[in-house]
């Protein structure tokens, strides 16, 4: 069987694109470049490497200043947010991102696509986004959903130009308890001593992880 390049009258062939991020110089937000395919080269040939500067690791970016938009994720089927708005206010909650019964497998990140753009809209711009570095799941379906979302998180962050990290769970607890293993009861009660209402330890994580941002300064206090 031929390849569809070698096909003749293959659909599509002729206006085949690709693309690929622009430097938006400082400052600046990541755009696409279309780069239109030339039949006459094979697709390999066309593929143009980015050479601009990568993204920032949002703990390269000081954090301390009120006057930044920072997001705290903790990723799941139910996450918990965290943001800590331009003027300081912190608010918090969680966002659930269960597929309905009917729904194809994608629609989950199509929705937590659209939940990043809505709060990025009404919030934003979103200067820097952390997440909780999750290393070990309770079970193999846990551990997809995780790896979709945050592979939906930093394409999305990505295509915009806004650095994002990851911060070790231990870390996380430890900071908030003094315990690197603390249980979810023990992060609600951290959370509540702090003068937070969370409605479960999904928003209790994600509390205490932008505490820690901003009590750490992004971890380089």
């Amino acid at each position: 069987m031929k390849p569809m390049k070698d096909v003749p009258g293959a659909p599509g062939i002729d206006i085949v694109t690709m693309t690929r991020p622009r430097d938006p110089g400082p400052g600046g937000r990541t755009a696409l470049t279309r780069l239109t395919h030339r039949p006459s080269l094979p697709i390999e040939e066309e593929v143009v490497m980015d050479r601009s500067h990568p993204i920032a690791d949002a703990s390269a970016m000081a954090v301390g200043t009120p006057d930044r938009c920072i997001l705290a994720l903790d990723l799941g089927t139910s996450t918990g947010w965290a943001l800590r708005a331009p003027d300081g206010l912190i608010t918090s909650g969680t966002a659930s991102f269960r597929p309905g019964r009917y729904d194809g497998g994608g629609m989950r990140y199509l929705r937590f696509t659209g939940w990043l753009t809505e709060i990025d809209r009404l919030s934003g711009p979103i200067a820097a986004i952390w997440f909780e570095e999750v290393r070990r799941h309770a079970g193999t379906d846990a551990a997809h959903v995780y790896g979709g979302l945050m592979a939906t998180l930093t394409a999305w962050a990505e295509l915009r130009g806004v650095p994002y990290a990851g911060v070790p769970v231990g870390t996380i607890k430890r900071h908030a308890t003094g315990k690197g293993n603390a249980p979810k009861e023990a992060m609600i009660a951290s959370a509540r001593a702090r003068g937070f209402s969370p409605a479960d330890d999904n928003e209790a994580d994600a509390i205490a992880l932008l505490l820690w941002v901003i009590e750490t300064n992004g971890g380089v206090a």
